[in-house]
């Protein structure tokens, strides 16, 4: 609960009692590796908070697995215009390995935002960073080149390499496992 605790507190500033309230609407969940927490078509009804573990977001298009994102340790995780506006979801939200997580349900989340103006303001950057990371992922992939793209999450996300399956990553970054499987080999023969 500790690192709920830390990721809220990271970007609002919150009095402990009130931050002690938020987390109590959390339920923590131990999650196998290939359990499905959301499927493609179903509505989501749960914000998903990520305390160990990976989870990958991702939909079957034309018998192939498309991953739009690997959600890691402090991150959270939901389909976010079917949990707002209760319409179909379009992806698919598994455990790729086994993981711990805490869940809160959308009838809680949306009475935190009437009675917890802390939560509420946490939510809106919730919201605004979903945008921001979307918009970052379609510059990204009209504006730089596969090695590019490759770099900056061995940057800033490492651990991926080593807990992820390559081809949840290679679709990620929109390339082929060989293509991803080149690079990795052309970064090791630089060190």
């Amino acid at each position: 609960m500790q690192q709920l605790k830390d990721c809220i507190t990271k970007h609002v500033p919150v009095q402990n009692e009130t931050l002690d309230t938020i987390v109590s609407f959390f339920e923590p969940v131990t999650v196998s590796k290939g359990t499905f927490l959301l499927e493609s078509g179903s509505i989501s009804n749960q914000l998903i908070f990520i305390a160990s573990g990976y989870l990958r977001m991702y939909d079957i298009s034309d018998g192939k697995e498309i991953t739009l994102w690997i959600g890691s340790q402090g991150k959270f995780i939901t389909s976010v215009s079917s949990f707002v506006f209760q319409t179909s979801n379009y992806w698919n939200i598994t455990a790729i390995t086994n993981s711990e997580v805490y869940i809160l349900s959308r009838e809680d989340h949306f009475y935190l935002c009437q009675s917890q103006p802390k939560w509420l303001e946490f939510d809106n950057l919730l919201l605004a960073s979903s945008f921001a990371l979307l918009e970052q992922k379609m510059f990204s992939h009209l504006h730089t080149t596969a090695k590019q793209r490759f770099e900056k999450l061995l940057q800033e996300e490492p651990s991926l390499f080593n807990h992820v399956p390559l081809q949840y990553i290679a679709s990620m970054l929109g390339i082929t496992p060989e293509s991803l499987s080149r690079l990795r080999k052309g970064i090791g023969s630089n060190s």
